[in-house]
């Protein structure tokens, strides 16, 4: 606000020099051309008396001069302003009356008046964009960086700022998103510990089994036959109970970590074309790269927009990372009578078509990333959102060519 506060005094003060400058131009440097008018007048009486004489001057028909006096007694009696002039070797008083510019009044007014109205309106302007918006602003210009910091229990204030209503309620919404999705982690952080420590302790007792049993028969405890097959059948059998655990510290492991919620609805094709279509139309236009956007017609689709969003730009971000720069499609293949088809398809594939049944996988990256950067979650986010859905994904891969395609059930 300090910066502002030096604006507006700043603002202020080309106002009043604006005002001031344009007054001294309209008022003071009019003066030497309507400062004296009746001399004009006097001067002009003055050269008709000369040449025609003093019975041919009509005063009405002058403005400042109200009368024509020649010399004589009481010549200098007078209660108006006058002059006197030697004509033809006589004496003449001038009488005349100073009269008030009302014309230049008016203008002066008018245009004092102008300035007046402009310099509240713009005062009024900026004192209406520090209230409502730099002042709401301001108190938001600390929120990112709680929110960085894990403050996520105190919520955004609401008020009726038309111009940050929706703001604070977005950031709100993502205070509450980041709030769950934190609680989430933490409850499945919570189950997996509890997991593997109560499945570490049920390994204990089949595992201590298995060392009691090698030990006898290391020390040939049981020498007969029969003793032996005893001991290696619940060798096994506590083994088979060991594999069973390891197998659910592996299910457990492998079970979604993400929080991939989805709110189900319908929406038109069109809707979610366009928002791929503005972003990646200027990011590609950027890096020179072509990005062709096929002829469709809008139906309407099952599922959520936002997520929808979501999974075709990671589709489109791996075909920017992994093509080869040239172009990138927007597809709509022939759909059946329930679904709809959205195909992404670019140039310059170079992955193993044998690598390509796992790239829906998590943590999954294929032999031909090298060393672009990446999580391979990308695709795997994909399909599992497409699944809560009720969609599909799947990839195909045709020479250098590689299309992901979406499938979307109809409303």
């Amino acid at each position: 606000m300090r910066g502002f506060r030096k604006v507006f005094a700043s603002v202020v003060f080309l106002i009043v020099g604006i005002i001031v400058l344009i007054n001294f131009i309209l008022y003071f440097l009019k003066l030497p051309e309507n400062g004296r008018p009746y001399r004009v007048e006097i001067n002009r009486i003055a050269l008709q008396i000369e040449q025609e004489g003093p019975e041919s001057v009509v005063l009405s028909e002058y403005e400042y001069v109200d009368a024509v006096v020649k010399y004589g007694e009481h010549f200098y009696e007078t209660a108006s302003d006058y002059a006197v002039r030697e004509i033809n070797g006589e004496l003449y008083r001038f009488d005349y009356t100073m009269k008030d510019n009302a014309g230049d009044r008016h203008v002066l007014l008018i245009v004092n008046t102008g300035l007046a109205v402009m310099s509240i309106m713009v005062l009024g302007s900026l004192l209406f964009v520090r209230k409502w918006i730099l002042v709401p602003f301001e108190r938001l210009t600390n929120l990112p960086a709680e929110l960085s910091k894990g403050n996520l229990t105190v919520p955004v204030k609401e008020n009726g700022n038309r111009f940050f209503g929706r703001f604070l309620w977005g950031m709100d919404l993502l205070r509450e998103n980041l709030e769950q999705k934190r609680a989430r982690e933490l409850e499945l952080q919570r189950e997996k510990k509890t997991l593997l420590l109560s499945l570490s302790h049920d390994i204990k007792t089949p595992l201590s089994a298995i060392k009691l049993y090698s030990k006898a028969l290391s020390q040939n405890l049981y020498p007969d036959e029969e003793g032996r097959c005893m001991i290696a059948e619940s060798i096994g059998k506590n083994a088979d109970e060991i594999e069973e655990y390891v197998s659910q510290i592996i299910t457990a492991s492998k079970e979604d970590f993400l929080s991939l919620e989805v709110e189900n609805g319908e929406f038109y094709l069109s809707r979610l074309v366009e928002s791929i279509s503005a972003y990646y139309g200027e990011k590609l236009a950027l890096v020179k790269q072509e990005f062709v956007v096929e002829k469709y017609r809008d139906q309407l689709l099952a599922g959520d927009l936002d997520r929808s969003v979501e999974v075709l730009q990671n589709i489109m971000e791996n075909a920017l990372k992994y093509g080869d720069g040239k172009k990138i499609e927007l597809l709509f293949p022939e759909e059946d009578e329930e679904a709809v088809l959205i195909a992404v398809r670019n140039q310059g594939c170079m992955m193993d078509p044998a690598d390509l049944p796992h790239i829906f996988e998590s943590f999954w990256r294929g032999a031909n990333v090298g060393n672009r950067p990446g999580s391979g979650l990308g695709l795997y986010i994909c399909r599992q959102l497409m699944h809560r859905m009720g969609g599909e994904v799947f990839a195909e891969i045709k020479g250098d060519q590689i299309t992901v395609t979406v499938v979307f059930g109809k409303a």
